[in-house]
Order: structure tokens, then sequence, then C-alpha cells
């Protein structure tokens, strides 16, 4: 071999194992990296364990808040948006327990969408695990703050129904008890008596009903309900009101229809619909109640000729304590709570069905209440007896 070969050689063979020292030293390098970042997101031992069988919402995030792990209930409640975290809020939170090395707890106020005023109250507690991990807790709050929302207006507006027909019973005891000595006065002062007294009653028996509602499942024991037995009842319910009104309720034919359910709710609810279309009919008028079945639905409505609900109060008729226009009630009479109309809704939707309302000023509404329709049960025969043998 000459010399100029053997150089060409070595530098060949130099060349050579230059390019594989490189591969092995880029390999090398590769798998150190890939060690490092394993090592910089792998979770603590037992924490996917422990993320795994909690209900509610938690996740863990690494050093730069991407989440590494996140429960179900994490992400159906929208704290998450693929790996980052869905609100500025939770960033803040888990931003200061990192740098404080310490758990911070907030409650906090967030938008469950993109559009619309913030609606999810959660409790969460972010805390530190190792260099740079943090652990996010969340405590879902949005239906304990919304009952006790409720609870405080119904509180607050049962109150306030409940002050003034009082108020006005003991006022009138008094001026009753001066005006002893007058027949005409003391008619007068016990005929307005008698009306209050009856309003309290009234308030008394819708705010019953309505927790009674509340209060239990009326679909745990259910049977089948004939739907001509619960209208019958309800306008038996509300035939001294309507001839005091001098109204005519005019009931459809017999429909042999049936529904699953509660026979004593549903005659409420249907009972709250017929007092309210004699309430706000004028007199002499007419209220139209019938019953039909359309794709194995069950529809009761009941119509009136009243002064009708004006659009922007359509869609708030069914609140609790609603009531409208104060002027309008006075004029038709109405002495109710507000509480009848939302009973219907409950109870409705308690059978797995819904109320809907049509109206239009000085022409009438007529609120229907839809049900599922269930087979009638079969008639039982009496049984005949053997003839006694001789």
């Amino acid at each position: 071999m000459s010399t100029a070969q053997a150089v060409v050689l070595a530098l060949v063979f130099g060349l050579a194992v230059g390019a594989v020292f490189a591969v092995l030293l880029r390999s090398a390098m590769d798998r150190g990296a890939a060690a490092l970042e394993l090592v910089d997101r792998r979770l603590p031992d037992g924490i996917a364990a422990a993320l795994g069988a909690l209900d509610g919402p938690a996740l863990m995030v690494d050093g730069s808040n991407t989440v590494l792990l996140a429960t179900a209930a994490a992400e159906s409640l929208g704290l998450v948006d693929g790996r980052l975290l869905n609100h500025r809020e939770l960033v803040v939170l888990v931003d200061e327990s990192r740098a404080r090395h310490t758990p911070r707890t907030k409650d906090l106020l967030l938008r469950r969408g993109t559009v619309g005023p913030p609606t999810l109250h959660i409790a969460a507690r972010a805390a530190p695990i190792g260099l740079s991990a943090v652990l996010l807790l969340v405590e879902d709050r949005s239906d304990a703050v919304r009952l006790e929302a409720v609870r405080r207006d119904f509180v607050g507006n049962v109150s306030h129904e409940l002050k003034t027909p009082i108020g006005a019973v003991g006022l009138l005891a008094e001026a009753l008890d001066s005006a002893a000595d007058d027949p005409d006065q003391v008619r007068r002062f016990a005929s307005r008596l008698t009306s209050e007294a009856a309003r309290l009653a009234q308030i008394t028996r819708e705010i019953i009903d309505f927790s009674r509602i509340q209060s239990r499942d009326p679909l745990h024991e259910p049977q089948p309900v004939a739907l001509d037995d619960i209208v019958h009842a309800a306008v038996d319910r509300n035939h001294v009101l309507a001839d005091a009104k001098r109204i005519d309720v005019v009931v459809g034919k017999r429909s042999g229809l049936f529904v699953l359910g509660d026979e004593t709710l549903l005659t409420t609810a249907v009972h709250n619909l017929v007092a309210n279309a004699v309430q706000y009919s004028p007199p002499n008028g007419h209220v139209g109640i019938g019953a039909r079945s359309r794709d194995g639905v069950v529809e009761i409505a009941v119509t009136d000729q009243g002064v009708g609900i004006p659009d922007e109060e359509i869609d708030r008729v069914f609140e609790r304590f609603y009531r409208g226009d104060p002027a309008r009630s006075r004029q038709t009479g109405g002495t109710g709570t507000g509480l009848g109309l939302s009973i219907v809704k409950h109870i409705a939707e308690n059978h797995g069905g819904e109320v809907r309302v049509w109206s239009r000023p000085g022409r009438g509404s007529t609120f229907t209440i839809r049900l599922p329709e269930t087979p009638a049960p079969p008639i039982e025969r009496p049984r005949r007896r053997d003839k006694e043998r001789v």
C-alpha cells in the first residue's frame, strides 16, 4: 500500500469514526433530554391513582401550567381546555401557590361558557407538589349557592306576603270593634275581614303545596290516574269562586285518557290553572277546560277570556311569587301569592311533562299541561260465585 493510499484510508476511517461518534453522542443527548423530560413530568407516586379515585373536580399541572392529569368532573365543569387551564382565575391561584410554596384557597365565580354572566361558584384549593407541579382541587358550590338564594328569597317573599293580610286583619278587627254601633260599617268591615282571611288561607295553602311537591317524589309509587276525574275535581273546587263572579266553566267531553302519577298533585295543578283562569276573567265570562291525546302525549288545556299576559311577562309567569302588574291584579281581584303557576310547573316536570302558555293582551290566555300518556288500567270484573252444591 502506498503512502497516499494509507493517508486516504486513514482519512476515511477517521471520518467514519467521527460520524459514528457524532451519532452516538446525539443519541445519548436525546436520551438524556427524554430522561430529563420524563423526570420533570413524572407524577409523584400514588397521585394518579388518588386523582382517579376522586369523584369531584381535580387536576395536576406542571411548572408551565400544562395539565398533566384531570378528572372527568374537572373536564365536565369546563375547567380544562385541552392541556390548559380554562380560566385565568385558576391560573393566578396556581401561580400564587407555586410561588409561595404553600396551599392557597379561594372562592371563585367563573363562567360556564364563553358568553353570559358568571354562573359557576367554586371553592378552589391549590397545593404545590414537588418542585413545580401543583395539585388543584375544586368544589362546585353552584347548587348550594342557588338553593341558598332560593331559600333567602322564599323566606323574604313569604314574610312580605304574610305581612299584608295579617296587618289588614288586625286593623279591620280594631275598626270592627269601634264601629259596633253602626250596622253598615260592621258589614263593610266584616266583608273586608273575610276577604283578607281568605287571602291568608290561600297563601298558607299554596306554601304548603309548594313545600310538599319539593319534598317528595310523586312518581315514587305512581298509579294510573284518570284525567276526567282530575278535571272534574279541579272544576268542583272552583265552583264557588266561579259562581261568585258569574263565570261559566265549560268542560269538554270525557276523554277516557290516563297518565301515571299522583292524583292529588295532578288535581292541584289543574285546580290552580282553573283558579287562575277564573281569577283573571271578567264577570260573565267563560273558562274552558278539556283534554286530548297527541302522539302519546296528553294535553290538558285551560282557556280564559281574561286580560291576557304581555309578551315581556310570558317567560316570568312561572317564577315563584311573580304576579305581574299589581294594577292588573287589583283590577281582576287577584289575591294569590304568585306561587300557583310555579306549583303547576313543578308538578308537571315531576311527572315527566311540562306546562306551556299562549296569551294575548285583551284576548285571554291558554295554559296547557303536557304529560306522557299511559294505557288505561284493565277493568277488574267481579268474580262469579260458584253455585252452592245441594
